[in-house]
């Protein structure tokens, strides 16, 4: 339990909305702020306080909790006042996505106002953070570890601790990869399958169950065949995810020819239209045209 612990959490879309009321299920005061109040309202009914300025929300907080779209927007908003109003000994838990430069610069800010940082991403999308089944892949210093466990066993089912802060944010890169890629290839399947006049179900059934059949596939199939992408994390958000990887790699000088060209229909999805629709949405650019 996070017992009486008080989380100023910081982003309530679909994944920091969720994160908040399993909180407040293990008895954490949460403090809320979202950009658009709208996101955030109804946590009031749940218990949470909500605040109209992100500075007010971590008046006093043991925990900051990020959970915002991206590395800049973080930097604007928690670099304006916010890591001073903390209470005393409070860590920052940034669970964002932020790549290997976001995180960088987040725990420089972090450093330079003297707060612990722990660097946690996590694995999960809609239905796991609403069940608090994520996966939290956990860096940062030692001392931190012990204070934090509480707040992440709320929101997960399990934590990896990886060493230094920057090592969470780099395997979640390497796991992003992993996705974005089999999305590509499933929308290419489900696409190819149609074209030739196969059944994409009948593919779908017959993967199901053996080594090829991940149930990830079977759930985002799914979606492709009906065409229907209720979302649960958004292409546009998909799309930025990729970009991470991609820039880790041109750090390298590591040819990613497979990630470039999903990115590449992703990009081709959102400018269709298609960003605020769950990440399957991508099958909308790799689907057959009509003749």
């Amino acid at each position: 339990m996070a017992g009486n612990a008080k989380v100023a959490l910081l982003g309530t879309g679909i994944m920091g909305a969720a994160m908040a009321r399993n909180l407040i299920e293990a008895g954490t005061e949460v403090r809320a702020w979202n950009r658009s109040r709208e996101k955030a309202q109804p946590l009031a009914s749940d218990g949470a306080a909500v605040f109209e300025d992100p500075v007010e929300a971590a008046s006093g907080a043991d925990f900051l909790l990020t959970m915002l779209s991206d590395a800049d927007v973080i930097e604007g908003v928690v670099g304006n006042g916010v890591l001073p109003a903390l209470a005393d000994g409070a860590v920052w838990l940034q669970m964002s996505t932020v790549g290997e430069r976001g995180n960088e610069n987040l725990a420089r800010l972090a450093a330079e106002n003297d707060v612990a940082y722990v660097d946690a991403p996590v694995l999960g999308t809609k239905a796991p953070a609403e069940q608090g089944q994520l996966v939290v892949l956990a860096s940062g210093p030692e001392d931190a570890r012990r204070k934090s466990e509480p707040v992440f066993d709320a929101v997960g089912s399990k934590t990896v601790w990886l060493g230094e802060a920057g090592e969470g944010s780099r395997l979640k890169l390497v796991v992003n990869n992993w996705i974005v890629g089999l999305l590509g290839v499933l929308a290419e399947t489900i696409s190819f399958a149609r074209a030739t006049g196969v059944d994409p179900q009948k593919f779908l059934e017959t993967i199901e169950g053996g080594p090829l059949g991940l149930p990830y596939a079977q759930m985002k199939g799914a979606m492709m065949v009906a065409e229907d992408f209720p979302t649960s994390f958004s292409a546009k958000l998909a799309r930025k995810d990729a970009g991470l990887v991609l820039d880790a790699a041109r750090d390298r000088a590591l040819d990613m020819a497979l990630a470039s060209a999903v990115a590449a229909r992703f990009d081709e999805a959102i400018e269709a239209g298609h960003g605020e629709e769950d990440m399957a949405a991508i099958y909308q650019a790799a689907k057959p045209r009509q003749q």
